[in-house]
């Protein structure tokens, strides 16, 4: 259950209507024009599948949580690093923004390479084929497959 509060127009209230839930109460509305906060409250309802992107992110880190005993003081360091790491290429990236010419130049770079990675491995189709063997072939290594 969310609560919101919110600032509402007077003609936007809903007075003495009737509701699947309940009569709604009386709310009173000041006539001078100026706007008042009302508190609403909001609960949101869904099917009972289990197809929500969120709740299979946090079920699948309780599923590795529960499996790894010996693991959670590294999985732990593995977490707080990543957090670390991101905060530290945010800083990166954003003082190299501040410097007057790198920032253009880096454009100019991604510009180039995207071109050239289009033209070597999306333009043609046998180029295509071959992207996806490397791409199959490193996920192999990885998973040791």
């Amino acid at each position: 259950m969310a609560s919101i509060t919110t600032s509402l127009p007077p003609p936007l209230f809903l007075q003495g209507r009737k509701t699947p839930f309940r009569t709604l109460q009386k709310l009173p509305v000041s006539s001078t024009g100026e706007r008042q906060n009302c508190a609403v409250i909001v609960k949101a309802t869904s099917d009972s599948s289990e197809s929500s992107t969120s709740l299979s992110i946090v079920k699948s880190v309780q599923n590795i949580w529960d499996k790894s005993d010996e693991d959670r003081v590294g999985l732990i360091g593995l977490g707080f690093a990543a957090i670390v790491a991101l905060w530290t290429s945010t800083n990166l990236i954003s003082a190299i923004d501040k410097l007057p010419l790198i920032p253009n130049m880096l454009e100019v770079i991604g510009i180039l390479f995207s071109s050239w990675f289009i033209y070597r491995y999306l333009l043609f189709e046998p180029d295509r084929k071959e992207l996806f063997q490397i791409i199959k072939k490193s996920i192999s290594e990885i998973f040791g497959q």
